[in-house]
């Protein structure tokens, strides 16, 4: 697509805008409120876009304004050109925690919202008394699609692999406990290979999966277990394990903070599972936002005092 120097003429910043809110609204009407705009306005820049490529971009739908494929693909230039832009303009950002009243958006599953938020908010609370928080329920991949797209600005968990545009900082690293009911016919054992795979199992599975991780170091013993019963989130797992005879093997952290709530027993898997890095993740973008480097140095000190407890 060759665009000469005076259609580049047409596309102003006001108009790129209108483009990139159009992609993440999907609605002339919120556009229009949002940037403070009328709604004339707003469809005059439409119909300066739809000129200079060439294509409708979008398309009206019950549901609001449908992007087409040339506006899908054109989206992430625009984004960064308008990002770009911002930064060239912006002055140096001062975060001052003390007189802040900004809003963070954090995607997380419901373990780092158990092991980690708790503490991050009662220093909000202390700190930072005027921000807000939001709190998303995403896992791996939900969280790091929120990321590229600007919907939130850190994610908390683990991934194995990300996008090279998404940027991580370790807070710790975590293992596995075993979680089972008091009063648990192999509660008063010592927790054998044999004892762990005759019992049945629950797993925690977004994707109501069957195997995980621990059947894959399992399957190097040449044993197998029994997985009876998938749930999608640990602390409705924790609730079953502590009214069932089901055994479930969940993070120590989350084991070590909410054993004692449920009523649970806990003890070491019999087999070395390997164990995984739990982190907050940010879009490159905002590698510099003062704000988020706030709240991840805030997460770390937290992370690192749960390690020494």
């Amino acid at each position: 697509m060759n665009i000469d120097e005076i259609e580049l003429r047409r596309l102003d910043l006001t108009v790129l805008l209108v483009f990139t809110n159009l992609m993440r609204l999907r609605k002339a009407s919120y556009v229009a409120e949002h940037m403070g705009l009328t709604q004339s306005s707003i469809s005059h820049s439409i119909k300066r876009l739809r000129e200079t490529f060439g294509d409708p971009l979008f398309l009206r739908t019950p549901k609001g304004m449908e992007p087409t494929a040339v506006a899908l693909g054109l989206e992430p230039k625009i984004r960064s050109v308008v990002e770009t832009l911002s930064q060239a303009i912006s002055a140096p950002v001062i975060f001052d925690p003390a007189s802040s009243t900004e809003t963070l958006r954090l995607g997380a599953f419901d373990n780092e919202m158990t092991t980690l938020i708790p503490r991050f908010l009662q220093v909000v609370r202390s700190d930072a008394p005027g921000m807000r928080v939001s709190i998303l329920p995403l896992g791996r991949r939900p969280a790091v699609d929120a990321l590229e797209h600007g919907d939130i600005d850190l994610a908390l968990g683990f991934a194995w692999s990300l996008p090279r545009s998404i940027k991580q900082v370790k807070l710790y690293e975590e293992g596995y406990s075993v979680v089972l009911r008091q009063g648990h016919p192999l509660a008063q054992a010592q927790m054998t290979l044999e004892a762990y795979v005759s019992a049945e199992h629950l797993i925690v599975s977004p994707r109501g999966d069957h195997r995980g991780i621990v059947d894959d170091a399992l399957e190097k013993f040449g044993s197998m277990r029994q997985v009876t019963t998938a749930v999608p989130q640990f602390l409705p797992a924790l609730s079953i394990v502590a009214t069932t005879d089901l055994i479930a093997t969940m993070p120590s952290r989350l084991v070590a903070t909410q054993a004692g709530r449920y009523q649970l027993v806990s003890c070491p898997p019999p087999i070395e599972i390997r164990p995984f890095t739990v982190s907050a993740m940010h879009h490159e973008r905002n590698s510099n936002n003062p704000m988020h480097q706030w709240a991840i140095s805030a997460l770390s000190e937290i992370a690192n005092d749960a390690a020494q407890m």
